[in-house]
């Protein structure tokens, strides 16, 4: 029979599968002997047996009995006892961190008669009468449902009435008359008195975190951070311990660095008379936990002797809940914290000088994700430019938008193109779909471990916490400073996350050092010169190639600035735009052989120069060209605007001939699906001298280069294949029209035709058309709508969110590859090609070649290289390096976090 209850001293951090993370840590932190209140631990099977029965499993009430009773044994006290109480927490703990987006409960075991006895047993009624409204509150709002303003509401009015300001300035019968109001709003909205039996309470506390693993912000959060649906939660059981019992007590959060940074030190926050609750909720300003060195110094001396010892343990910067009990330090709670990707690099770097982990590990430490977000713009310094307020900063980067005061105007504008700022007192886990459209995150209150902040850096997200000269007033819409301006919603507002300013109006932006750094600026940035290393050794690590997509001389420049062994993907279709459209034109309407030459004539030499210009840009690497793919509409005028324009010139009487021909060319090549249509090798069979343009101007081209001493390295890519008859059709006129260029310029050089692998039926028949193409390069845009049978264009706007939110998708299959669909076609075109050709260089030039997670699935099936845009291909060296060192520390399809 399956075991669901588990004491803290039966587990270890290896266990979070069945524990969840916070489970599994608790069970370390007990086994090191370390300072913890004793409970134990619900797991996730339970959860998830729940999750599928609608009920709890039927042994799983007995196994509580049991561990409880253990624990009032341990404690002597009994849930609840009248005269000496015991009161535990009831805390969610999955897997992965969540923070904020599952359910707590604290002093569960309090009624209308153990209140008293807390408060005989404590000496402090005020302390007694406290913790009565704090469960109260946590259990009408996390049990029963009820909207967290019902309770504030009723706490303010009560802190006005008595003229304070902090909720510790209420006396002991001020909590009472609050305690009574809570019970009518418990009563009124449920219809039912808040339960008095502490067994009840209990029980409802566990099924009510269980119910929160699928709560509408738990499941936005899980496909934000792509976590599985069906990990369910554990559930953790523990005796309490309290911070609100006057001046020697307390709680806290503490980082072993500074999650923002990196920097090591003494990080986190903290807050006398409070319980843990108050601290990441923000509803009260915390002071930094250097502070408590003064305020309790053996307490501060004993934590920072157990945060050395979990960081070195550990071997990672360690997130760290406690709680100070009347001088009496305790560890509830600590995890790998997360941070910014600043703090991730440097973290990673300093942790592998010190020898807590080598290269390689610190290379799995920092994502291709975090990367990206190090290469975004910051301010551009200016010291003329002054701040109208300072807050934490709690979540780095630059972001300007339009101010907006809660999370549904976030995501109405966010919708329709707007940049926004979310700004709130506080943030609450009900505000993520706000958060995850915004620029950033701007609080007046709490501090680096608030929920906004925690949520902001987890996301990438800039945040700006605890910006005290800041009076929110959502009512009237608007901010106002202190001493200074009332901003009203839709201003624009900028924040600096990594120095914790905030602006009126746009400030300019620059681009990071990090970028700075790769194009070759010597920069003083510590981080930038940290990925600069981390890098080198990624290109010691990696298999894969990382080749870029650029059709510019520009781009190829970037590119190989930032580390490309190549062009793997060059659109000539770009090319024919601008100034060139009128060319294409004269070779869409040309009545005649004759005609299309001429109009090819014209455009041979603009071809040739920009195919002299990138093979120059990339002398000595591969510069794959794809021939022209797209429909020939696409350089013609649109068809409704040229019909009006030729009917007005008619009533006119003015004569066109060029604009009647083109609307006749217009009419004649209109499709109703074009992507569908007429492009690509089509094209190169229909209109012949297109394609072979396209390949004199190459091979001339590179024929020149190498004339001057050059290295040109071309190859020929034929789109849009679908049969083996179409390929050799093309290749056998490219090959001659390429032999007789050589040939005329005395030049002996290799130039390989392979082919993209775009449709389905060209992934299932690869065997066949490799024997006509030199290499396959997978065209993951196309192939994914053709496996899905959907628009791009179309779609992503329509149905997508639905898609998302509904669990259809767990990412659009536009940013990350669909391994089950898409990809066993990539997959199975890979094996069949080789198998008929060996060696056949395989390589990917869809957008998927900068996406972290699907990188890692083509180096699994055995691709040569990935291309991406410039931008991106740091990104794909970083993360083709950890898909090898993935691979070898827990072999294929490891689950990297």
């Amino acid at each position: 029979m399956t075991t669901f209850v588990f004491d803290f001293a039966e587990g270890n951090k290896e266990l979070k599968d069945l524990l969840g993370g916070k489970g599994a840590n608790l069970a370390e932190m007990t086994n090191l002997g370390l300072p913890v209140p004793p409970g134990f631990t619900i797991s996730t099977e339970a959860c998830r047996a729940f999750l599928v029965e609608g009920k709890e499993p039927d042994q799983l009430a007995t196994e509580i009995a049991e561990h409880l009773r253990a624990l009032e044994d341990k404690m002597g006290r009994r849930l609840g006892d009248p005269t000496d109480p015991l009161l535990v927490s009831v805390r969610s703990g999955a897997k992965f961190s969540m923070p904020g987006m599952m359910e707590t409960v604290l002093d569960v075991g309090l009624n209308d008669e153990s209140v008293v006895g807390l408060a005989n047993q404590s000496g402090d009624e005020r302390f007694a009468a406290d913790s009565y409204r704090r469960l109260l509150q946590m259990f009408g709002g996390t049990v029963l449902g009820i909207e967290h303003d019902a309770f504030a509401d009723r706490l303010d009015a009560l802190k006005k009435r008595r003229g304070v300001i902090a909720d510790t300035e209420l006396g002991v019968e001020d909590l009472r008359e609050l305690i009574a109001e809570y019970k009518v709003v418990i009563r009124e909205h449920t219809g039912e008195d808040f339960p008095q039996e502490p067994a009840e309470q209990l029980r409802l506390c566990v099924l009510a975190v269980f119910k929160s693993w699928n709560t509408p912000r738990a499941a936005l959060y899980r496909r934000q951070e792509r976590i599985a649906d069906d990990l369910g939660t554990a559930v953790n059981i523990q005796a309490m311990v309290f911070g609100n019992r006057g001046a020697t007590s307390g709680s806290g959060v503490a980082f072993t660095r500074d999650p923002a940074s990196g920097a090591p030190g003494v990080y986190g926050d903290y807050l006398t008379n409070a319980q843990g609750e108050d601290v990441v909720a923000g509803i009260r300003n915390t002071v930094p936990l250097a502070d408590l060195e003064q305020i309790d110094p053996p307490s501060y001396r004993q934590l920072m002797d157990i945060m050395a010892k979990l960081e070195k343990h550990y071997r990672d910067m360690c997130d760290i809940e406690f709680t100070i009990e009347e001088g009496k330090l305790w560890m509830l709670q600590t995890r790998v914290g997360k941070r910014t990707p600043e703090a991730a690099v440097r973290i990673a770097v300093h942790m592998a000088e010190e020898l807590l982990i080598d290269r390689d590990e610190a290379m799995l430490r920092v994502t291709g994700h975090q990367l990206a977000a190090l290469m975004f713009p910051r301010f551009a310094p200016d010291p003329e430019r002054r701040s109208v307020a300072t807050g934490m900063n709690a979540s780095p980067g630059a972001a300007v938008g339009r101010v907006v005061l809660d999370s549904a105007t976030a995501v109405e504008w966010a919708g329709r193109g707007e940049k926004v700022i979310l700004v709130r007192k506080e943030t609450n886990p009900d505000d993520l779909h706000g958060m995850v459209v915004s620029q950033g995150i701007l609080t007046s209150r709490g501090g680096k471990t608030s929920h906004a902040a925690v949520v902001a850096r987890g996301m990438g997200r800039t945040c700006v916490c605890g910006a005290e000269a800041l009076d929110v007033d959502p009512e009237n819409r608007r901010f106002i400073v202190r001493n200074g301006p009332v901003v009203n919603e839709g201003d624009v507002i900028s924040i600096d996350g990594s120095t914790g300013e905030v602006f009126l109006g746009e400030v300019p932006v620059s681009d990071s050092a990090v970028v700075r750094k790769l194009e070759g600026e010597d920069v003083d940035d510590p981080v930038a010169h940290a990925v600069a290393r981390l890098l080198m050794h990624a290109d010691e690590v990696r298999r894969l190639d990382v080749r870029a997509n650029a059709d510019t001389p520009e781009d190829a420049q970037r590119s190989r600035r930032f580390g490309a062994s190549g062009i793997g993907l060059c659109r000539t279709e770009h090319m024919f735009l601008g100034d060139r459209r009128e060319l294409v034109e004269h070779l869409i309407v040309a009545e005649d052989e004759a005609g299309q030459a001429a109009a090819l004539d014209k455009l041979l030499p603009l071809q040739r120069q920009d195919f002299t210009e990138i093979f120059e840009a990339m002398d000595g690497l591969p510069v794959t060209i794809r021939l022209i793919d797209p429909p020939l509409h696409e350089f013609l005028p649109d068809l409704t605007e040229l019909a009006v324009h030729v009917a007005l010139a008619d009533e006119r009487h003015i004569e066109d001939e060029h604009d009647r021909k083109l609307l006749q060319a217009v009419k004649r090549l209109h499709e109703q699906n074009p992507m569908l249509g007429l492009r690509g090798v089509r094209l190169g069979i229909t209109i012949p001298g297109l394609f072979l343009m396209q390949a004199r101007a190459i091979a001339e081209a590179a024929a020149a280069r190498v004339l001057a001493g050059g290295d040109p390295r071309p190859e020929i890519m034929v789109p849009l294949v679908s049969t083996e008859r179409e390929l050799a059709l093309v290749r056998a006129q490219l090959e001659e029209v390429v032999a007789a260029v050589l040939d005329e310029q005395g030049v002996e050089l290799h130039i390989p035709i392979g082919t993209m692998i775009e449709i389905p039926r060209a992934a299932v028949t690869a065997d066949k058309i490799a024997h006509w193409a030199d290499f396959f390069s997978f065209g993951t845009n196309d192939l994914t709508q053709m496996t899905w049978g959907f628009s791009r264009d179309d779609v992503e706007s329509e149905f997508f969110a639905a898609y998302l939110e509904k669990g259809v998708f767990t990412a659009s299959p536009f940013e990350s590859i669909d391994v089950e669909g898409v990809g066993a076609l990539v997959r199975t075109a890979a094996e069949l090609g080789r198998k008929a050709k060996p060696g056949l260089h395989l390589g990917v030039c869809g957008e998927h070649g900068g996406d972290p997670e699907s990188i890692h699935f083509f180096d699994s099936v055995g691709l040569d290289y990935v291309s991406c845009s410039p931008f991106r291909v740091p990104v794909a060296r970083w993360e083709a390096a950890r898909s090898v060192l993935a691979a070898r520390a827990s072999g294929p399809g490891s689950d990297v976090r």
